[in-house]
């Protein structure tokens, strides 16, 4: 009897995981989109780069206190600097350094949908851990 039990136990944890997992993914594109949603309601251009600038920014101080926290595992680390170095992508097409042509004045709508699509496809491909995922929706919400 003992066994059903915990094999149950086990059982509704990975169930309530994936729904969680995916609430906290979505909670990020969700930033994503809503900084997407202010530039298209920016008139000027140097307010579109400010507010996709200021995304990454608080995007990209919330992972890195969540990296260096104490408890985050090594695969989570390594997710969480996976997802920094597309982020740090982003930002250098902005502003046109390391290489990227600057993304022009009349393409910042654009450009906006594409970062987030683009990271839609990155929570895809790169594997946070729920609580990580957690603590960078936790932070990012503080930093704003």
């Amino acid at each position: 009897m003992r066994i059903r039990i915990a094999i149950g136990t086990i059982a509704i944890m990975f169930i309530m995981i994936l729904p969680a997992n995916a609430g906290g993914k979505s909670e990020l594109q969700k930033y994503f989109s809503d900084a997407a949603t202010k530039v298209k309601a920016t008139d000027d251009a140097s307010g579109k780069r400010e507010i996709l600038n200021k995304s990454f920014l608080n995007m990209s101080k919330a992972l890195g206190t969540v990296q260096s926290l104490p408890f985050i595992s090594g695969n989570d680390r390594i997710g969480i600097d996976n997802f920094k170095a597309k982020l740090q992508e982003k930002q250098d097409e902005l502003a046109g350094s390391n290489g990227f042509v600057r993304v022009s004045d009349g393409q910042l709508n654009a450009f906006s949908d594409y970062v987030v699509k683009d990271q839609e496809q990155a929570f895809e491909m790169i594997t946070i851990s729920l609580v990580a995922l957690l603590l960078i929706i936790l932070i990012v919400i503080l930093v704003v």
